[in-house]
């Protein structure tokens, strides 16, 4: 048996001329910054998420199929030279970050190891920016430069839940977010990895209007998340409500206990009333979904917080101990090796430096 694939083409004629119309099937070239609206600057760090970029660039490409030349980007490296990604791909870039422009938009990328490669000239290329009026952006850990370089204060902030708790033992005057991530007339700062995806519709709603934020979502095959407003904390709210989807309610009312009580830690009894439910009976729930004591769980959470810490700020192996709620040096460092393969103080020495 034969198969044959026959292509049909309509001519729309003037229907195609609606505010925004199906995508052109000639989807446009990459524009340049004279060709473009608008024009991104990216600044990749080595080890970015190649997911975090995609997905930032694919919306603001998308956008220009439907019959404007909105969006251009530069990507741009500290000294011009490809940057290699944290998946090993290398990606070449337009040029150095020193040439942005004053009033640049410019949206720093990174991930692993974010602030290791970065100089004093880098941090003043932000700050040239911002003095100028210039529109600043950081999704993943590069909240981190942006913090760094002093150019976030005033702003909220949202970045990867795993680079919270480092976060903010390293700039505690600064307000974090639950969010996915935070947009304002000036900065933009977000988790990372598909965030970016609802980032960038975020400011084309923003600069064009809802319907081509929404036409583009459509042509993505993405459902837009719906951020809600709610108080500075730790870990998503997106995240947990995944991570819980299937678990009893004793057992999330459990772990979101825990988790709001990492620095000091609650007598298992304590945590057992404020969830509603019986010592015994919790205790076999977390053995039947987590195959551990909810003490023991609650020990490992206490953990790996004291894990992200030494990796991702400048604190002592002290300090990390007392944050999650360990009071004797000698038994954190015999539960983080048993938990990690190694003592806290060699995570700490692979820190930021």
């Amino acid at each position: 048996m034969k198969f044959a694939i026959r292509l049909i083409f309509l001519d729309m004629g003037d229907e195609m001329s609606a505010a925004w119309p199906y995508p052109r099937p000639d989807s446009p070239p990459l524009l340049s910054p004279e060709q473009a609206e608008q024009t991104l600057e990216v600044w990749l760090l080595p080890k970015f998420s190649m997911l975090t970029l995609f997905c930032m660039l694919e919306p603001l490409r998308v956008a220009n199929r439907f019959g404007r030349d909105l969006f251009a980007w530069r990507l741009r490296s500290v000294d011009g030279a490809g940057v290699v990604a944290s998946n090993g791909v290398r990606i070449e870039v337009d040029g150095r970050l020193a040439e942005v422009p004053d009033d640049a938009h410019l949206m720093v990328v990174s991930s692993y190891e974010a602030e290791a490669t970065v100089m004093a000239q880098d941090r003043a290329v932000l700050r040239r920016v911002a003095a100028h009026g210039g529109w600043l952006g950081g999704l993943d850990t590069a909240p981190f430069i942006l913090a760094r370089a002093g150019v976030l204060e005033g702003h909220r902030v949202a970045l990867h839940w795993e680079s919270v708790p480092a976060f903010r033992r390293d700039f505690p005057g600064l307000s974090i977010s639950r969010k996915r991530f935070e947009s304002d007339a000036t900065r933009q700062t977000g988790a990372g990895g598909t965030t970016g995806i609802d980032m960038m519709l975020d400011r084309i709603a923003r600069d064009y209007g809802p319907a081509l934020a929404d036409a583009v979502s459509r042509q993505l095959v993405h459902d837009r998340q719906d951020v809600p407003a709610d108080d500075e904390g730790g870990a998503s709210d997106a995240f947990t409500t995944a991570r819980y989807a299937n678990l009893p309610r004793s057992v999330v009312k459990s772990l979101a206990v825990m988790e709001a009580n990492l620095a000091q830690a609650l007598p298992i009894p304590e945590i057992c009333r404020l969830a509603g439910q019986s010592q015994r009976q919790l205790s076999r729930l977390f053995l039947a979904h987590f195959g551990e004591t909810p003490k023991q769980c609650y020990s490992g959470m206490r953990l790996d917080w004291a894990q992200r810490l030494l990796a991702g700020s400048h604190c002592t192996v002290s300090e990390a101990a007392l944050a999650t709620g360990f009071t004797h040096p000698a038994h954190f460092s015999r539960a983080y090796r048993a938990r990690f393969g190694e003592a806290p103080r060699d995570t700490a020495a692979r820190g930021p430096g």
